[in-house]
Parts: structure tokens; sequence; C-alpha cells
């Protein structure tokens, strides 16, 4: 069973990650269909970064993914044994 805490930090996740895609997914979808001066425009980065952040994203997880592949495995090699 999970804690009030872990259930609180889960929610919070779940909540984040919900408006995050709905974030991107106006700004992807929605956003080029636009006029360039509406005031929607505003709360939204340039359309260049709907493009660069998730690459950046994905190269940092790729990183931290590998790094902590490469830490367990260092951790765990075994002596060479000497004949």
């Amino acid at each position: 069973q999970a804690t009030g805490a872990d259930q609180a930090v889960g929610f919070g996740l779940v909540a984040f990650s919900l408006l995050l895609f709905a974030y991107y997914s106006v700004w992807v979808v929605v956003l080029p269909f636009v006029d360039g001066d509406h005031v929607l425009n505003k709360y939204f980065l340039p359309r260049e970064y709907s493009v660069i952040l998730p690459g950046v994203a994905a190269l940092a997880l790729l990183l931290f993914v590998g790094t902590f592949i490469t830490a367990v495995m260092w951790k765990n090699r075994s002596p060479k044994k000497v004949d």
C-alpha cells in the first residue's frame, strides 16, 4: 500500500504530465492555425523550440540512463581471476 506522501507525489507527477502534454499539444497542433498576432501566441515559445526542446530532453534522458547503467555495471563487475 502506498502512503499518503507517495500518493501525493504520484498525483503531482500525473498532473504535471497532463499539463505538459496539453501545453505541448496546443503548441504543436493548434497554434500553427492561429494568426501570428493573436493574443494566444504570447503564452507559447517560438515554434522552433517545439522540436529543439524534446530533442534536448531525449538526449538528456539517454545520457542519464546510460550513466545509470554504466554505474550499475561498474559497481557489480567481478574481479578478474588470476591463474
